[in-house]
């Protein structure tokens, strides 16, 4: 019962989420986009809670160890989803950050391939105009409710929007795509694809942004709110304090986050203190931060190079990572740039999973735009975080772990896999990584990096600070260009607690393995360590620490019996 449960649910998500479901190489619904319309979202939160009644009408108690915890991590997003409801993000359904102005970009997780492949996409092309009038229905209802983005970071969407209203078809992004058919399909077929593409795009897909970009010009960016803190919006303390329980997995508050910030931030500001003295720098911390943003020696004025610093930097990494690894992913992975539609608001980098059907490896996505503010000692740790030894490495592991349900195979929890990401930067210098200490305060960077978001996320939503405040104890505290800063600091207004997950997941992460290493002593093996902790997918924070305290008392028991044998 438990499982059909499992697999009715899984479904019922595929269908609802058909871009995801083609993502994994599922091409059942290759021809659909999502249907967020006021109704259906409404259907989709009366279904979870359906589901949330059958789960519990299922007594836990009876069932074995294993299931109880795919019970656990079925019921906690479950009711995560729930409890959120109320809150109405729905009705603030894109930033700066991704949206329906940069629809085209999902091409990026599909696999175009067949004759069927590229007509399901002109399926969806002419549906575009649904899905735009429908967000378009949502944020008008969002207005009237004051339930807006900050009128800030949606200064930026205009440029987007426009980006997609061209005069000639074959210039619009979504017709990228059709430029390179394969050979394998038949000259004649591709030829009827171009011209349907052509028409469809010309027809639909541009009108449909021309009517967006008036209302978003006219209508909604005039009523974005001014304030950029969560707390502005309706019931926005109690919003908050949601968001910082969903992303962390923790109980922890938004002050409480605050003061662990501020004490990582001390901490991190000694450890570049001591680095700078090592460098033999002449002046002092803020000097030095000035130096590194502005010499030239730390930063490619060619995209091209950029991109193949770090596929040399991954290439590097690969085969050291047995050294604390006994299990690696058979997936590969590749590097591919960032689409520049998006890149000028967008992050350094971010990881793409692979297919689930094996059709497609995972990618790390790096930002070529602005060269020149993408300084080269912050490559290496960027690419242990997204690459491996972290967000593919986890990732692509346990979408193999092919004995847990679909479910925990295809999903996560951000903290884990944040957390995992961040304390993947630590392990560099196992790694053969960091020789140069720029790269090692380049590491201790994105360090600061992460403990400033605890300090300025929190202060931004729940402490009322400005965006020039948080820009200016990022750029106080961190090596970071000032193009990126901005573009952060944007990301944390968009996206309240997000970025607290990274390093509550780190210190929960680093503070089991002292745990592991004190109790074990010389019997403690890192390899088997993160055996342990990616052994069973992304967990809650809590379950994670029951998992590992487990582990440790078995590891104990077992070098007893070691011990005794002749």
């Amino acid at each position: 019962m438990l499982h059909r449960l499992f697999q009715d649910e899984w479904e019922r998500y595929l269908r609802e989420h058909p871009v995801f479901s083609s993502s994994i190489g599922d091409r059942r619904y290759n021809d659909k986009w999502g249907d967020n319309s006021l109704v259906a979202i409404r259907s989709r939160h009366e279904e979870d809670k359906r589901a949330l009644r059958q789960l519990l009408s299922i007594n836990r108690e009876l069932l074995p160890e294993n299931e109880k915890l795919n019970y656990d991590l079925f019921k906690q997003p479950l009711e995560v989803d729930i409890e959120g409801f109320q809150y109405r993000t729905f009705l603030m359904p894109l930033d700066q950050l991704g949206g329906i102005q940069n629809l085209h970009e999902t091409v990026e997780r599909l696999r175009l391939q067949t004759e069927e492949d590229f007509r399901d996409w002109i399926t969806r092309l002419k549906q575009v105009n649904r899905v735009i009038q429908d967000t378009i229905d949502l944020m008008k209802i969002g207005i009237k409710e004051g339930r807006t983005q900050p009128k800030v970071i949606m200064e930026r969407i205009p440029d987007q929007i426009a980006r997609q209203i061209v005069d000639d078809p074959k210039e619009s992004p979504f017709y990228q795509v059709f430029r390179e058919i394969p050979e394998g399909i038949q000259a004649t077929t591709q030829v009827e694809i171009k011209k349907e593409a052509e028409q469809t795009i010309a027809n639909i897909v541009i009108p449909a942004y021309r009517q967006f970009q008036i209302f978003f010009n006219q209508q909604y960016l005039p009523n974005c709110r001014d304030n950029i803190g969560a707390n502005s919006l309706p019931n926005g303390k109690s919003f908050y304090a949601y968001q910082t329980r969903q992303f962390t997995t923790t109980e922890l508050t938004p002050k409480e986050i605050h003061e662990i910030g501020l004490k990582e931030v001390n901490r991190i500001r000694n450890e570049m203190e001591e680095l700078i003295n090592q460098l033999k720098f002449g002046g002092n911390f803020n000097e030095f931060l000035r130096f590194l943003r502005t010499d030239p020696q730390f930063y490619y004025q060619d995209p091209k190079a950029l991109l193949q610093g770090y596929r040399a930097i991954a290439k590097r990494i690969d085969p050291e990572l047995v050294k604390i690894f006994r299990k690696l992913p058979r997936m590969p992975y590749g590097i591919k740039p960032i689409p520049m539609s998006s890149a000028p608001d967008t992050v350094t980098g971010y990881y793409q999973p692979p297919a689930a059907d094996g059709s497609r490896a995972g990618y790390y996505y790096v930002n070529l735009y602005k060269p020149e503010a993408r300084p080269k000692y912050e490559m290496e740790v960027l690419t242990l975080h997204e690459a491996v030894p972290g967000h593919h490495l986890q990732i692509a592991l346990q979408q193999e772990l092919t004995d847990l349900p679909n479910f925990r195979r295809f999903s996560g929890f951000t903290a884990f896999e944040e957390g995992w990401g961040l304390y993947a930067e630590s392990l560099g210098e196992d790694l053969g990584l960091y020789q140069d200490l720029y790269s090692k305060f380049g590491q201790l960077t994105y360090e600061m990096w992460r403990a400033a978001r605890l300090v300025v996320d929190t202060g931004i939503h729940s402490k009322g600070w400005t965006r020039q405040q948080a820009i200016d104890f990022f750029k106080e505290n961190t090596a970071k260009a000032e193009y990126d800063i901005a573009n952060e600091i944007d990301r944390y207004i968009a996206w309240p607690g997000q970025a607290l997950a990274y390093k509550i997941g780190e210190l929960k992460i680093k503070a089991l393995q002292q745990e592991a290493s004190m109790i074990l002593g010389s019997h403690f093996d890192i390899r088997a360590f993160h055996d342990a902790l990616l052994s069973n997918g992304a967990l809650p924070l809590g379950i994670l620490e029951q998992n590992i305290n487990k582990w440790i008392k078995d590891q104990q028991e077992s070098y007893k019996i070691t011990k005794k044998s002749p």
